[in-house]
């Protein structure tokens, strides 16, 4: 069962470590200078045990607007958030700064603690209470409890442990299904222990021994130790406050923004496709390619904005972007982000990943926005069809996709068993389990009879295209999994032929003209003339020393396809009737003596090897006998 983490937020100095002390007696600030100047700069952690039986786990965020990219750090593993305001000073800067970031992060549950109660008289508290609601008045926290505090004194601290158990036992505590994900907030290393990440879990779950990796760097290790608030433990769900002790791992390698993943589940991307929110309190509007910071998990990336659909973008108005980023990032489909201007540095907006590793996209062309509509609407079949569509003939493996949409193993498999029953996706190579959509392999069906069509049009006295020509035509010879899967059913459907490395449209046929016709008659009798020693290639050229080699190969190709003569390998020919009228003598043969080897091939023909082992392994291809040894038997008693 996943733990439940509050965090706090607020401006700097308005008692957010104050008040987690008063919950929990557990000093969050850690570090001398911090405690020397009385404010908060890292992250800090604490548990409660409440009441309803669950821990709750807190994050303590930094207020001050240095600090701010801490904060986020911290903020984006959180389900409830406590926002504290101090009765002396009410809504602050870093108030307002901080109440963005947690509605840019999807927190929709918490509460507000008025702090310093004890520092006012109750006619300012009444007022500061009537602004702060006013404040947060159509927002998550509208209806929220507010509730008036003294970290000093104690007064109102019970009453916020009973509204937090209240709030805790309403939370879904179901898991976050698949792998193991925990952005890195804090790194450090431990004599006789070795490195140490701590980070709030976002999905799946880890044991001790555990092999994991450290993205984006690759770099693998296993799991020496787990601690959870202070207490080692075997295991960790989505949604645990917990510090991990690496073995096999160089402590200088990982810093904060990395990610301790379960191996495979991330893949390195310096694009994503992303719905924007930017904020109304900006005053400028923001312009295309903007470089701003963007703050993933713990992880805080230089990058520009791509607006699709606009030159400008307004305060307050929402678009759809593609986000370049200047170093890779490894995120699923739902994780949230915070854009923070360039300079001066301040939250600008931010929103909800839609596409990880998506095509370049061109700016204002409506393919984009039906891509986006798919991604809003949410139907998952639907999203795994527009990642196959826009990876083209290529396709993408079933990890691929596994990958690109956060979904994985069983649950990625049933979902894909419907569209694939019913062919909407095709599997073009079972081994690898790589996939293409139907219109992507349809797309390529009629690229590939309409070459052939053009071929036949400039060509129409040759047989056909060679297999690996047309490859190179479609895709620059390189190998390609979905064109073979594709010529194999245009093959099976009858829509093309093939003849030996030819491939031609099943209705094409060579028509040649009478001077043509006499040339392929004068050859045909050649061949049946030489019986079972017929001319080799080379010789056939020297009968007919006045044509173009290439119109003799033509002619002879013709005759192959109208099935009067029979290639048995590039230099030898024979007249089909002669092959059959062997073909019988050589089963029958067979049938009484079990098997032949080649002297008894010569001594049944009467050929020399020049003759009888091309014919040999020419039974063997055409699946008459198989070749067992020295030996050959007959197919069909095989």
């Amino acid at each position: 069962m996943r733990e439940i983490v509050l965090g706090t937020a607020g401006h700097v100095d308005h008692g957010k470590t104050s008040l987690v002390r008063a919950l929990t007696g557990i000093e969050t600030d850690r570090l001398k200078e911090e405690q020397k100047r009385g404010i908060t700069i890292e992250l800090g952690f604490a548990f409660l045990d409440l009441p309803c039986g669950h821990r709750l786990g807190i994050v303590d965020v930094p207020g001050h607007e240095k600090f701010i990219k801490n904060m986020v750090a911290g903020a984006s593993g959180i389900d409830l958030v406590a926002f504290v305001i101090a009765a002396d000073e009410g809504i602050m800067p870093q108030t307002k700064e901080h109440f963005e970031i947690c509605r840019l992060l999807g927190i929709d549950k918490g509460l507000i603690v008025v702090t310093k109660k004890d520092m006012v008289d109750p006619e300012w508290l009444e007022l500061v209470k009537e602004d702060i609601r006013e404040f947060f008045t159509e927002t998550f926290l509208d209806d929220a409890p507010m509730l008036v505090v003294s970290s000093i004194t104690g007064e109102g601290i019970d009453e916020v442990k009973e509204v937090l158990d209240g709030l805790v036992a309403k939370c879904d505590f179901a898991e976050s299904h698949g792998p193991f994900r925990l952005p890195v907030d804090r790194v450090f290393a431990m004599k006789g222990f070795g490195a140490v990440v701590t980070g709030t879990s976002i999905s799946g779950r880890i044991h001790l021994g555990d092999e994991v990796e450290i993205f984006p760097h690759h770099a693998s290790g296993k799991i020496r130790g787990i601690q959870s608030h202070g207490q080692g433990v075997e295991r960790v769900e989505a949604g645990k406050r917990t510090a991990i002790n690496l073995q096999g791992v160089d402590r200088e390698l990982i810093r904060r923004g990395d990610m301790l993943i379960t191996p495979g589940c991330l893949q390195p991307t310096f694009m994503l496709d992303a719905r924007f929110l930017y904020l109304s309190s900006r005053e400028k509007p923001l312009k295309n390619r903007s470089r701003v910071r963007i703050h993933l998990g713990s992880a805080e990336i230089m990058g520009r904005l791509v607006l699709l659909e606009d030159e400008v973008l307004a305060a307050g108005g929402e678009t759809n972007v593609q986000i370049l980023l200047e170093e890779p990032v490894g995120v699923w489909p739902g994780d949230r982000y915070v854009v923070r201007s360039y300079s001066p540095v301040t939250t600008i907006g931010g929103g909800v990943i839609y596409g990880v590793s998506p095509r370049k996209r061109r700016r204002f062309k409506p393919e984009n926005q039906e891509a986006f509509q798919v991604y809003a609407q949410g139907d998952q079949v639907e999203i795994c069809l527009l990642h196959l569509r826009e990876s083209g003939f290529q396709g993408l493996t079933f990890d691929e996709l596994a990958v690109r949409t956060g979904i994985f193993g069983n649950r990625l498999q049933k979902l894909l068993s419907g569209p694939v029953s019913a062919s909407r996706i095709m599997v073009v190579d079972s081994e690898r389990k790589l996939m293409v959509s139907r219109e992507r392999f349809e797309a390529l069906a009629g690229a590939i009879t309409e070459a052939l069509s053009r071929y036949h049009l400039a060509n129409p006295l040759k047989t056909g295209l060679a297999k690996e020509e047309l490859r190179s035509r479609l895709f620059g010879g390189q190998e390609n999994k979905t064109f073979q899967a594709v010529l194999n059913n245009l093959l099976k459907k009858g829509v093309i032929a093939a003849e030996d490395s030819l491939l031609r449209l099943a209705g094409h046929k060579v028509v040649l003209r009478a001077d043509e016709q006499e040339v392929q008659a004068a050859m045909l009798a050649l061949y049946e003339q030489a019986g079972l020693v017929p001319p080799t290639y080379k010789e056939v050229l020297a009968r007919f020393p006045d044509l173009a080699p290439d119109f003799v190969k033509e002619m002879l190709l013709g005759l192959v396809q109208s099935g009067k003569v029979a290639k048995v390998n590039e230099d030898l020919y024979f007249y089909q009737g002669h092959l059959d009228r062997l073909q019988e003598e050589l089963v029958t043969f067979m049938r009484k003596a079990g098997d032949i080897d080649a002297p008894r091939f010569k001594g049944l023909t009467g050929l020399t090897r020049k003759f009888s082992i091309p014919l040999l392994e020419y039974f063997d291809k055409e699946k008459i006998t198989l070749r067992v040894g020295d030996t050959r038997i007959l197919r069909e008693k095989r």
